[in-house]
């Protein structure tokens, strides 16, 4: 794992007056005061590096004088940072950037402690932060961005804004320009789409471990294999690329993509090629059971926790406190185009203006806060994989769908 290294060493004449280093004979060195060295290992996600270097410096400038910082940056994926630090919680970083539907897990493990401070978080940022950073009502983390859900990314180059209202019509336009629309179907956090606003259900049990769920009803309005049906006929499109995040990036870069289905971490990338040409709008209606069904979305929040095994809680506190200041959160959009939780930020002219913000707000009123178990997630790629593919094994609907809610609901 990478790692970098930022130190702060300061000079006796920042600790007294320039008169003091000029004017008068040096302490002995035994008389000096002493300062602690404060070695903090922070986690974080890859893509943040450059902007982490920048508000670590910042935060040793803040407190200069008062101990000498030894910062560890580590990178490590966000999605599964509870899996890795439950592993090992005295080894694991002081201070990590993780998703919010981790924190109920940690916080029962003893990784998180209620965060003393709580009631001046909760009213400096969002409702929704408050709500994705706390187990019942006690706050266990710091929230940094509002921001972690999916819309559609679009190149206006090609489409219209009637066009994107639906999926089946960008597949027709595409491919008449022999042109891809991407969507990761071997994540479960996006297949979520088909089913959120179906009327067939998922999510959490109250023992918040297991999992309930109805994707497989065979009854209603809009049955499991309905949904089934309709991402199949959406694979067979020839402009339907099922590709992870990172290959959405590459297929934009390269001209073969022309939209696709994202988060605001690939706002900047996104604007850098398509310029002008970049649409982003609330994710599109689909074709299921003879209807026209909006396509929904699991909505997050990426927090910052404090090691409740931390040597240093005070300072890992505080450098917690720092990354997500409202400052911090306002540079974090300038450089990486991550929608703020701090309310003042998020209310910023700047903020408000960015269209993929503006797409992620209009998708809210189709999301859903993520909160479902650790078992949800290999069933659904599974049954989501053989969908992408066009069900190469030839089992029944049905058979798939229950095989893959009885992995979900497993106990």
């Amino acid at each position: 794992m990478g790692k970098r290294i930022f130190c702060a060493a300061l000079s006796i004449c920042l600790l007294f007056p320039l008169t003091a280093c000029k004017g008068r004979n040096p302490l002995p060195k035994e008389s000096l005061p002493v300062k602690e060295t404060i070695a903090l290992t922070v986690w974080g996600a890859e893509e943040d590096e450059a902007l982490l270097e920048q508000i670590f410096a910042s935060f040793q400038a803040h407190y200069a004088g008062q101990a000498d910082f030894q910062i560890t940056y580590q990178p490590q994926s966000e999605s599964n940072c509870k899996d890795v630090l439950l592993g090992g919680l005295e080894d694991g970083a002081d201070v990590f950037a993780f998703a919010d539907d981790q924190v109920a897990a940690l916080a029962a493990a003893g990784g998180l402690d209620p965060i003393p401070d709580g009631a001046a978080i909760r009213g400096s940022v969002l409702p929704a932060a408050v709500e994705a950073a706390s187990v019942g009502n006690t706050l266990y983390a710091y929230p940094l961005t509002a921001d972690n859900g999916y819309f559609l990314y679009y190149n206006k180059a090609y489409f219209t804004s009637e066009d994107v209202q639906s999926l089946e019509r960008m597949l027709e336009v595409a491919a008449q320009a022999g042109k891809l629309v991407s969507m990761d179907w071997s994540s479960a956090w996006y297949v979520y789409a088909f089913f959120g606003n179906t009327g067939l259900e998922v999510g959490l049990n109250e023992d918040g471990l297991t999992n309930y769920c109805t994707w497989n009803n065979a009854d209603g309005p809009i049955r499991g294999v309905d949904v089934a049906q309709a991402m199949l006929e959406i694979a067979a499109s020839p402009a339907f690329s099922n590709r992870p995040d990172g290959e959405f990036l590459t297929g934009v870069q390269d001209g073969t993509v022309i939209a696709g289905i994202s988060g605001v971490w690939n706002a900047v990338a996104v604007q850098e090629v398509w310029g002008g040409n970049m649409g982003a709008a609330k994710l599109p209606a689909y074709t299921c059971a003879g209807r026209q069904v909006q396509m929904a979305s699991f909505s997050g929040c990426k927090l910052i926790g404090v090691n409740a095994y931390s040597q240093h809680p005070d300072w890992a506190a505080r450098l917690a406190e720092w990354i997500t200041s409202e400052e911090n959160q306002r540079l974090r959009f300038e450089v990486r185009g991550q929608g703020p939780a701090n309310i003042n930020a998020a209310n910023s002219p700047e903020v408000q203006s960015s269209p993929a913000i503006a797409a992620l707000l209009e998708q809210s009123n189709y999301s859903q806060l993520q909160r479902v178990g650790g078992k949800f997630w290999d069933p659904v790629t599974e049954f989501a994989t053989s969908m992408a593919q066009g069900n190469p094994s030839g089992a029944s609907l049905q058979t798939q769908l229950d095989r893959m809610v009885e992995g979900v609901i497993e106990r």
